[in-house]
């Protein structure tokens, strides 16, 4: 058994399913600090009762997200000891500040909105959604900002020697904005917005369908609709400002996403087609003439940089950036499709089965949107863990043996298996309940 190839696929396993949970509630925040807008200035208690019912299915998402997040920094130390050393003073700063800024002002916040709707103003409550959606918001920040470091370096300098080798930070606002910090945050944000938003939608629409809570599914489902409409557009916005700072900055990534095997003049973009590495072409391609190089350079005869100008030891997997890239790309159009159809179909989107079905089959497709995103651009910076300067291979802890990765990686995914059907049974229990009775919120009870 090969210990790097288990530590990677550890490190995969845990990363992908923590995934699964920021992005929902920073969008899901977002839109509950709307909601709680909208009942601040109507104090119609439809929007309290909207407000109460998704800040619980948050809290579920929440928890289950700060527990798994939680091994993954465990696994920089046991797993990956020289990758630790190489980041650990560029590391520390961002997760520092993750902590003291970002989670503890989330987690303060969240607990008055669990625990103070009797206690506190209707205004104060209100503040309370607005902090724990900027401390969630911050919170991606930061993580962004490591991530980001190692995809594009800046502001160091490489001190010690061999296996000592460590980058040294010499400017910290320089590394916190390197190449593809923003690029790769603003995009992120609006996909969380977008996941978000399909969540309170598609749940809106399985009540539309079982004729339960209409008029909370219907103003929830208008909410979700126009907040995905808008995402569903910014998504390609930020898309492109990160696909071109990837084509300036890591050559190599975009080559492989494209499957651009040889640098080109006038290089077309690929819709869909099948790598061939090992022939060095795309078979079956379906492409739009010169359409990649009008993308990064704005000039449709521009060169692009193929893999033929990259060391062939530092390709990234051609295919296993290539199709996670394009399936994201394809999913992206259907987000498009599917919220601004809702829009245009006026207020038949509340009785059209069809497509409260399809808007309802679509709620797991931002989750699987995000996966591709995330395997794409972490597959396609390999072979290095930090660009240009630590191998993944060299990254490894070199004294934890491959048995007891294998053993951990078993217990991960018992424990992840666990935590998952539970958390899919909280959901589903709390969803059937439904939010409460209007009776159950008397105005006047409630601290003004």
């Amino acid at each position: 058994m090969d210990p790097v190839l288990l530590a990677r696929i550890q490190f995969g396993l845990t990363a992908a399913f923590h995934f699964l949970y920021p992005p929902v509630t920073i969008g899901l925040a977002w839109l509950i600090v709307y909601i709680g807008w909208r009942y601040l200035r109507t104090a119609d208690p439809a929007y309290e009762r909207m407000a109460a019912f998704w800040i619980k299915l948050f809290a579920m998402l929440f928890a289950v997200g700060v527990a798994t997040g939680i091994t993954m920094e465990f696994q920089f130390g046991t797993n990956w000891s020289t990758y630790s050393r190489f980041v650990g003073d560029i590391f520390g700063s961002p997760l520092a500040a993750e902590g003291v800024f970002a989670f503890f002002l989330e987690s303060t916040f969240l607990g008055v909105l669990i625990f103070g709707r009797r206690r506190v103003s209707r205004g104060f409550y209100w503040f309370s959604s607005l902090m724990v959606a900027i401390g969630s918001t911050l919170s991606a920040f930061w993580i962004i900002v490591a991530n980001s470091w190692q995809q594009t370096p800046t502001a160091y300098r490489i001190v010690g020697e061999e296996v000592f080798r460590r980058a040294e930070l010499t400017d910290f606002l320089a590394a916190v904005f390197n190449p593809s910090t923003l690029p790769r945050y603003t995009h992120t944000v609006v996909a969380s917005l977008l996941t978000g938003a399909f969540f309170m939608a598609g749940i809106s629409a399985w009540y539309l369908l079982k004729s339960r809570h209409q008029e909370f599914a219907r103003r929830s489902l208008q909410i979700g609709l126009v907040a995905a409409a808008v995402a569903s557009l910014l998504i390609l916005v930020t898309g492109h400002f990160h696909s071109v700072q990837v084509a300036l900055t890591q050559p190599a990534k975009m080559a492989a996403f494209e499957g651009l095997f040889r640098t080109e003049s006038g290089a077309d973009l690929i819709l869909w087609g099948f790598p061939d590495t090992a022939n060095q072409t795309v078979r079956l391609k379906i492409a739009l003439p010169g359409l990649l190089s009008f993308l990064i350079h704005f000039d449709p005869k521009a060169t692009v940089a193929g893999l033929d100008q990259i060391a062939r030891e530092n390709w990234p997997p051609v295919e296993l950036a290539f199709y996670p890239y394009h399936l994201m790309v394809l999913l992206g159009g259907w987000f498009i499709l599917i919220s601004w159809l809702g829009l245009l179909l006026g207020s038949r989107r509340f009785t059209s089965r069809p497509y409260l079905w399809a808007v309802l089959l679509s709620l797991p497709l931002p989750w699987l949107s995000l996966e591709l995103g995330w395997m794409a651009a972490e597959l396609g910076r390999q072979p290095w863990a930090v660009y240009g300067l630590l191998r993944t291979r060299d990254a490894v802890s070199v004294v934890v043996p491959a048995e007891q990765v294998l053993a951990t990686i078993i217990l991960f995914v018992l424990i992840y298996s666990l935590l998952l059907a539970l958390l899919i049974f909280l959901l589903t229990r709390e969803i059937a309940r439904g939010p409460e009775p209007l009776a159950a919120v008397p105005a006047q009870e409630v601290v003004r």
